[in-house]
């Protein structure tokens, strides 16, 4: 069964409220934790090129194909995926389409919440002045006290799933919409004062040469697949929030426009994130490559040399841990929202449940840093393999399964209708990048 019919859903109550949440979907963790890292990994300003062509050739073309869908399915991602290819004589196993952003949704936030909860501790540590003597020598014990520490950790993974839970149970109007118009500007002011700062007490030079000077030698294939992997996970891209968010959007939204703004807005976000970082770090002579401690043991320990350290500090964190639970509600409701259509179960049912199936899985990732650190299969540990298989696996089939469905089995005559573009010139290069560019790029 498909569940109620889809005049039963809501609709954004205005353009600007679908902006924010969907930019609030794309803006999270991959944005201000995961890019900075990674393009001080692959050389940075090479890295930088190879993933805005991502985000606009490949990543843009599959936002503008998810978006559609569910709008035009106007239900929760499997049942949309389903209810379009009813509507254009396919098989309803073009489903799994829609199943594998939900199935990726729970698998993401489930170990998403374990480090959206450490940016929470952090920013309460920061702000009372409990990391302001971290040095070099003993930064990683620290890192190593919180997530060695099980019941702590899980405490915070508890209550980031709870606010999460707590957002998407009001609804669309009373919870998503109302949270990310205070949440979203808060971001970017908080960003926009960090970077001012930034500036003004960091190496300046340094970043802006690291950044935007690219060194293509460093370049090498995992650069390319790490880029492409970033520029999906940073979109949020095929895992059901953006599909299950244009299930929401008025008819008189342009989609393509707002998969471009919305892409732009990310990607500002991101190079913005490595203008407020690595100023701090060539200042202080610290490792721009540092990998996934860069965030939570490098810069710590920079914001505790520095002037006025204590709020700097805990602005950042509390940066972090806005971007993260605006994606968190993304995440979580695709599956509230098919829990409500398939098992006619209410919202706040649908959210408690989830989310506390969510949480209980995480406790895994949890268990990764400490009890179960040691413990390894196939690709490490337990939060090793989550991150393997929804990044290298679930995300890529997704948004393979969405580019050749809506540019191969959908009708032409329905895209146009959905996207009414309005130069031929542009729905024909999508079209393009969307059979061929994207499903092979993809593959």
């Amino acid at each position: 069964m498909a569940g109620p019919a889809p005049a039963a859903h809501e609709n954004w109550s205005s353009r600007l409220a679908f902006m924010f949440a969907a930019i609030g979907s794309a803006v999270g963790l991959g944005n201000i934790w995961k890019f900075p890292y990674e393009a001080g990994e692959g050389g940075g300003g090479a890295f930088v090129l190879i993933y805005l062509a991502f985000v606009f050739g490949i990543g843009v073309p599959v936002m503008i194909a998810e978006l559609s869908l569910g709008r035009r399915g106007k239900m929760s991602p499997p049942n949309a995926v389903r209810s379009v290819a009813k509507q254009e004589g396919r098989s309803n196993l073009w489903s799994i389409a829609g199943w594998s952003g939900v199935i990726g949704a729970f698998l993401v936030l489930s170990f998403y919440s374990v480090i959206a909860g450490l940016t929470l501790s952090y920013m309460v540590d920061s702000f009372s002045g409990s990391i302001d003597t971290l040095d070099a020598s003993n930064s990683a014990d620290y890192f190593g006290s919180i997530t060695g520490n099980f019941p702590l950790l899980l405490l915070w993974h508890a209550i980031f799933m709870g606010l999460t839970i707590a957002v998407v149970a009001r609804g669309i109007h009373g919870g998503l919409e109302k949270a990310v118009t205070w949440l979203m500007p808060a971001l970017f002011a908080i960003l926009i004062l960090l970077v001012t700062y930034a500036m003004a007490v960091g190496d300046a030079a340094s970043t802006f040469t690291f950044l935007f000077q690219p060194d293509f030698s460093k370049v090498t294939l995992e650069t390319v697949i790490q880029a492409l992997g970033q520029a999906f996970f940073s979109l949020s891209l095929a895992l059901g929030s953006i599909m299950a968010y244009g299930a929401y959007v008025p008819r008189d939204v342009s989609l393509p426009k707002s998969a471009f703004i919305i892409a732009g807005a990310d990607t500002a976000v991101a190079i913005l994130a490595g203008l407020a970082i690595f100023p701090i770090v060539f200042q202080y002579g610290l490792e721009p490559g540092a990998g996934p401690g860069l965030v939570f043991i490098t810069l710590p320990v920079a914001f505790a040399q520095m002037p006025g350290g204590i709020l700097v500090g805990g602005a950042f964190f509390l940066l972090l841990a806005i971007a993260a639970l605006t994606s968190a509600i993304s995440l979580l409701e695709p599956i509230v929202a098919w829990l409500e259509e398939h098992r006619g179960i209410n919202r706040v049912k649908s959210a408690i449940g989830g989310g506390i199936a969510i949480f209980i899985l995480g406790i895994g990732s949890v268990l990764s840093f400490n009890y179960w650190a040691d413990v390894t299969f196939l690709r490490g540990t337990v939060l090793d393999n989550l991150d393997f298989l929804t990044n290298n696996i679930i995300m890529p089939l997704g948004g393979l399964l969405v580019a050749v469905f809506v540019g191969w089995r959908m009708k032409r005559i329905s895209i146009r209708d959905e996207l009414a573009p309005k130069s031929e010139f542009g729905f024909a290069l999508w079209l393009f990048m969307l059979r061929y560019v994207c499903p092979l790029a993809l593959g």
